[in-house]
């Protein structure tokens, strides 16, 4: 459960800013767009490698 704090004469638009923050860092939404279908395992590892190489690729460019 996701509690945010409301401090006295805090705005509304504040408040719900900082829940839709809080909201988002759980990753419910996203979880729910990846369980919509099903992704076979090797389809993940192949993404995750992908990536992975791509964030090297990335780190060597900076050096």
């Amino acid at each position: 459960m996701i509690i945010v704090p409301v401090k006295e004469g805090e705005s509304i638009d504040r408040v719900l800013k900082k829940f839709k923050r809080k909201f988002e860092k759980t990753g419910v939404v996203k979880e729910l767009r990846i369980r919509q279908k099903y992704t076979k395992p090797s389809i993940i590892k192949r993404e995750q490698k992908l990536k992975a190489i791509y964030v090297q690729g990335l780190r060597d460019a900076m050096d």
